[in-house]
C-alpha cells in the first residue's frame, strides 16, 4: 500500500486578513496565525482571565508611561505568524501602534498563560517566539502555579530558563527595579 502525502496550505498574514475582510474568519473567530496555519484558541477559563487580569493591573500600576501594556492582541513575527500573547509590555509609541502591528522588536516582555494549553504554550509558542527574537517570555503555568522566565533568545531556543514560584519574586529584564511577587501573579486558589 502507498502512503499518501497529504499537502497542507500554509497562509501567510496578508492572506490571514484576506480571509477576514472577505467574512471568512470572523471578529469573534478566537484564531491566530501559527507557522502559517490557522489555529483555533483555547476558550479563556476564569483563572486564565483572572491571571491576565492581574498581571494587567500590576504592570499598569507600576510601570505607568514607560510601556504600554497590551492583552490578547496580534504581534507580527514576520510573513507566517501572528499569535496573540496573553499580555505583552511593549515600547511606547505616541500612535499606539495604529499603523502596524508590534513587532518583536517593540516587545519588552511577553507572558502567556497556561491553564490547559501548557504543552502548546511551550513547546509551540515559546520556540516561536525564541526564533523571532522576543528577548523575554514569561508562561505562566497555573496548574504548577509557578512562572518559568525564557531569556536570550536564539534560533534553537531560549538559552537562560528559570522557574519561579510562590514565595520568589521576578522582574522583567527591562524593568529590573520592579520586584513582582510571583503569587500576586496567580490567582487564589
Amino acid at each position: 500500500m502507498a502512503a499518501i502525502e497529504i499537502a497542507r496550505r500554509r497562509f501567510t498574514v496578508d492572506e490571514y486578513y484576506q480571509m477576514a475582510r472577505a467574512g471568512i474568519l470572523g471578529e469573534d473567530d478566537r484564531v491566530e496565525l501559527i507557522e502559517g496555519e490557522i489555529i483555533e484558541m483555547v476558550p479563556i477559563g476564569t483563572r486564565h482571565a483572572a491571571c491576565v487580569r492581574r498581571m494587567l493591573h500590576i504592570f499598569s500600576t507600576k510601570i505607568g508611561d514607560n510601556a504600554l501594556v497590551d492583552t490578547q492582541n496580534p504581534l507580527r513575527l514576520g510573513q507566517n505568524s501572528e499569535p496573540q500573547p496573553d499580555l505583552m509590555l511593549l515600547k511606547p509609541r505616541d500612535d499606539y501602534y495604529a499603523t502596524f502591528h508590534p513587532r518583536p522588536e517593540d516587545v519588552l516582555l511577553l507572558v502567556e498563560v497556561a491553564d490547559t494549553s501548557l504543552a502548546y504554550d511551550r513547546e509551540v509558542k515559546v520556540n516561536l517566539y525564541a526564533r523571532a527574537g522576543v528577548n523575554e517570555v514569561w508562561l505562566v503555568d497555573l496548574q504548577a502555579q509557578q512562572v518559568t522566565a525564557y531569556r536570550r533568545p536564539s534560533p534553537s531556543g531560549y538559552s537562560e530558563v528559570k522557574e519561579y514560584g510562590r514565595g520568589d519574586h521576578i522582574a522583567p529584564l527591562a524593568f529590573q527595579g520592579l520586584n513582582i511577587p510571583v503569587q500576586d501573579i496567580l490567582p487564589g486558589d
